[in-house]
């Protein structure tokens, strides 16, 4: 992304565009100073919306971040205000340029550590390690949901306190499991998201509830996630008996008993999931999940792009950064197909975005009116325009690989997830995939947290910061105030 320039009261994210960002509310009588140019306020501009700084004719690109958000929809006049009422999304998806740009790969980073605690390997012979150790109860059907969480509400944490090294008890649920067809994607889909929950290094035990006639059964889930009995917290048995635990509501004698036997089972399992300490491990075990929701105009200026610099030092330290919400990538997809590592990697995020469009007009919907009446009040107008803030948290590595929703990862290095454009439902496949941290930027606020991974909150902005202390973890707003973003991103790392 080009270098930007900040002002006082604006900031030029590139010398190509024709607009800034204000800094602060902008009214008529007021000049924005501008190189060699000062430029009269034409009408009020909240913080965080876009002023045009020259002319911009009718049906020709609004500039910002050096790219196309847009097409004026009628003239423009230097000083007024740039947003819903005179600039429409329009975006063609660039077939050409793939690969076109592959980074070098960055310099490797040793030395960094945190404590975590190890597991078995993956599979496919990749380490895992946790950053929490949870005992999950996982419902496969939203029939055995209440019979789940009134399990996992025993325990709370004056039922933990003898076991220090356990983070609790949580349960899973959702609102399906059935109505769909056996093997079809929706049944493939929840499975897999199952399935990356009880094998997630942040479980270190598990128990599955289910009612017992459900179309997504226990027995299918086992099987088709090669899940297994956990021995010691969070590592596969080594014995012959290698059952995993499991409930179902019919047979164990309905609601009421299910839920004491369900606590029973979980009692016994308290010490050996407690039996474990947290080690220093290399950072080359953390697998970060991006996440922005609530977005501003400030998102794409500081917060994002600063989690993209800090994600930049975990791959050079040997992680894994997660982008997701393939709806916003959409309008900035040529930014991640250009530096894609091989064409094939390309073509299959080129592939997810034209799903997503075609999903969408089957409901008579368009991925051009992705951005929310939040983020509209924020500053932002098109998809264009939040998809090229929204990239930004993946950083400037090459693009490795590209995932099915909720598919394992085990590639190294900065990937794309296919979700949807919603926080709750992208974070999931991301955990599910095997993410150990999530990092959530916000600049309008959001207190949203996923269990059994720890979510870090970014504020873009000081005013939300000092708005909801309780709430936000860092305050990227300083890239705005003094500070680059490669400061502020390696203040975040």
């Amino acid at each position: 992304m080009p270098a930007h320039r900040v002002f006082p009261d604006h900031i030029l994210l590139s010398p190509r565009d024709s607009v800034v960002v204000a800094l602060q509310d902008l009214e008529p009588g007021h000049s924005v100073q501008l190189a060699q140019r000062s430029i009269p306020v034409r009408e009020s501009i909240p913080a965080g919306h876009k002023m045009a700084v020259c002319e911009i004719a009718a049906d020709t690109p609004v500039l910002k971040y050096g790219w196309s958000i847009g097409l004026a929809t009628q003239a423009i006049a230097p000083g007024s205000h740039v947003h819903s009422h005179n600039l429409s999304c329009s975006h063609t998806i660039d077939l050409e340029a793939i690969s076109t740009e592959v980074p070098d790969d960055l310099e490797r980073l040793d030395g960094f550590t945190f404590d975590g605690f190890e597991r078995s390997p993956s599979p496919t012979g990749r380490a895992r390690v946790g950053t929490r150790n949870y005992l999950a109860i996982i419902s496969n059907v939203n029939c055995s949901a209440s019979v789940s969480k009134l399990i996992a509400n025993r325990f709370d944490r004056a039922a933990l306190a003898a076991f220090p090294n356990i983070d609790g008890v949580v349960s899973f649920r959702h609102g399906g499991g059935c109505a769909m067809a056996y093997g079809g994607s929706r049944h493939r889909m929840l499975t897999r998201v199952l399935g990356g929950i009880a094998k997630h290094p942040n479980i270190g035990g598990f128990l599955l509830v289910g009612l017992g006639c459900e179309q997504g059964t226990l027995d299918h889930l086992v099987r088709s996630q090669k899940l297994y009995r956990i021995e010691t917290a969070g590592n596969s048995s080594s014995g012959d008996d290698n059952s995993v635990p499991v409930l179902a509501i019919q047979n164990a004698g309905g609601t009421r008993a299910t839920v004491e036997l369900g606590c029973e089972m979980v009692s016994g399992m308290l010490p050996r999931v407690n039996d474990v300490q947290r080690t220093k491990v290399s950072a080359s075990h953390l697998m970060l999940a991006t996440e922005c929701g609530g977005s501003d105009g400030y998102s794409g200026i500081t917060a994002n792009p600063a989690l993209g610099a800090a994600g930049d030092m975990l791959v050079a330290c040997g992680g894994t950064v997660i982008l997701s919400e393939t709806s916003e990538i959409y309008g900035a997809e040529h930014l991640l197909t250009r530096r894609a590592r091989s064409r094939a990697v390309a073509e299959k995020l080129l592939e997810r975005i034209e799903w997503w469009k075609w999903y969408c007009n089957n409901y008579g919907e368009e991925l051009d009116n992705n951005p929310s009446v939040g983020n509209k009040a924020g500053g932002l107008t098109t998809i264009t325009e939040k998809s090229l803030g929204a990239v930004s948290k993946g950083g400037t590595t090459a693009l490795e690989a590209v995932y099915e929703y909720a598919e394992p990862i085990e590639q190294s290095g900065f990937v794309v997830m296919d979700s949807p454009g919603f926080d709750p439902a992208s974070v999931t496949g991301m955990v599910a995939s095997g993410a150990n941290l999530v990092a959530f930027t916000t600049g309008r606020g959001s207190c949203f947290g996923f269990k059994p991974t720890p979510s870090f909150k970014i504020a873009s902005n000081s005013r939300l910061f000092a708005r909801l202390p309780e709430d936000m973890d860092f305050n990227a707003g300083q890239v705005v105030e003094g500070r680059t973003v490669q400061e502020v991103g390696r203040e975040l790392f």
